[in-house]
């Protein structure tokens, strides 16, 4: 996979890529950086995608924003530009896992296919958040919205014990080194946090983005992991009634919050599936073994 950057929407992103053809643009979220597609870009490079991952606002190398907003309103028009710079088109499709869903949710309608993971759509958790033992689950994002925020996540061992958290029997070696080096810096680290901070309003609005309009605007493919000690799939079971028509949830079984690392040849599978062949690979004839039209 080669490293380039691109700027949009007034940020300097770095975004991993592999393969020629229709953009995919595949969108990571905390504590987690581009490196957590590389199950899946491979296979979407074999099925005639140009797999694209950025680093998201703040993440490095992607540089931290100079305006300072992490609200879901600049998540999603970081995502509409680099649709845009990177050439997408009528046949580009989006892949959210995490925070990286949030955007996927909002512009569904603007990609041929969307896929979203471990964060069900918006309207759909209600009072599930407020479950007793879903509470204990987010501790961390009434931390973060402290000032120990930083201090306890740049503590030895937290971002490990989150990790095994909610992929329980996973091993997130390799990734908790890609997210020492992205967001190892006290200024990455803030701005991660951040996210966090814009989504309870204890950061307000930038004012620079205008208000999103509720619901989804696409058909989706909702990925939840059977297993996730972050988001409970008992969040996840009404999540379809809050999903256009059209739409699929799957519960993959065996899997956590990461579940496109724990189980990425199911994963991957449901993904492609629902995708389907990029017009660009139909027009060449490039099927992969086992797939079906």
């Amino acid at each position: 996979m080669e490293i380039r950057t691109v700027h949009a929407n007034g940020v300097e992103f770095a975004y991993l890529t592999l393969g020629e053809g229709p953009l995919a643009l595949c969108l990571h979220g905390f504590p987690d950086t581009a490196h957590t597609w590389r199950h899946l870009m491979p296979a979407l490079a074999e099925r005639g995608y140009r797999a694209v991952a950025p680093f998201m606002r703040g993440y490095a190398p992607t540089e931290v924003p100079a305006d300072g907003a992490y609200e879901g309103a600049a998540l999603v028009a970081d995502v509409r530009a680099l649709h845009e710079e990177l050439g997408g088109d009528q046949d580009a499709v989006v892949i959210g896992h995490d925070w990286g869903a949030f955007p996927a949710y909002h512009l569904a309608g603007r990609f041929r296919r969307a896929v979203a993971l471990a964060v069900p759509p918006p309207g759909s958790l209600g009072a599930g958040l407020l479950d007793y033992d879903q509470l204990k689950r987010s501790f961390y994002i009434f931390l973060f919205q402290t000032g120990l925020g930083e201090r306890a996540a740049a503590r030895p061992g937290f971002f490990e014990r989150l990790w095994r958290d909610w992929s329980p029997g996973h091993d997130p070696a390799e990734d908790l080194e890609f997210v020492r080096r992205s967001i190892g810096e006290p200024a990455n680290l803030s701005a991660a946090l951040g996210y966090y901070r814009a989504m309870l309003g204890t950061t307000p609005p930038s004012g620079r983005y205008p208000a999103l309009e509720d619901g989804t605007t696409g058909p989706v493919l909702y990925l939840h992991g059977a297993q996730d000690g972050c988001l409970s799939a008992d969040l996840a079971k009404g999540a379809l009634a809050h999903l256009p028509a059209g739409s699929r949830a799957e519960q993959v079984a065996g899997a956590g919050h990461f579940l496109h690392l724990e189980r990425p040849a199911e994963v991957n599978r449901l993904v492609l599936d629902w995708l389907g062949t990029s017009s660009s690979a139909e027009m060449t004839q490039v099927r992969p073994r086992g797939f079906t039209s």
